[in-house]
């Protein structure tokens, strides 16, 4: 499904829920790399779940906040593509890989996205997979 946005001038402009949901990860990606964990979070809803390898579960903004402020020291590499995705309704889905240098690695991560109030999008969960040296 395509959404039509006006892009200025009277100009329409197509996108899909996957070109979204590329944004709001590049605009999370963006803020990590530059170190400021609250614009990460913002990324996410106010009840959103993070659950990752790297540390304990996290619920809500707030602690995903609280989780980045550890993460983004080191964030100067991270860059999320992805790879598959879609929506029905006010909920999405997207898979992506990331990457984020030698000491993290790489890995997938699952999102589940909602639309909000204002039509924009915002992650609601989000589970990261390390990838593995084992076969």
């Amino acid at each position: 499904m395509r959404q039509v946005l006006r892009a200025g001038r009277g100009k329409l402009l197509c996108i899909t829920a996957r070109d979204i949901f590329q944004l709001l990860l590049d605009a999370y990606a963006a803020a990590y790399r530059s170190g400021d964990a609250d614009h990460c979070a913002a990324c996410f809803t106010d009840d959103a779940q993070m659950l990752s390898p790297y540390a304990p579960p996290a619920w809500g903004r707030t602690a995903i906040a609280a989780l980045h402020a550890d993460w983004v020291m080191d964030g100067h590499g991270k860059a999320l593509t992805l790879t598959d995705g879609g929506h029905d309704g006010d909920l999405g889905w997207g898979l992506a890989e990331f990457s984020e240098g030698a000491a993290t690695g790489t890995g997938t991560t699952l999102c589940v996205f909602r639309r909000q109030p204002d039509g924009g999008w915002l992650i609601h969960m989000c589970s990261l997979t390390a990838e593995t040296s084992e076969g």
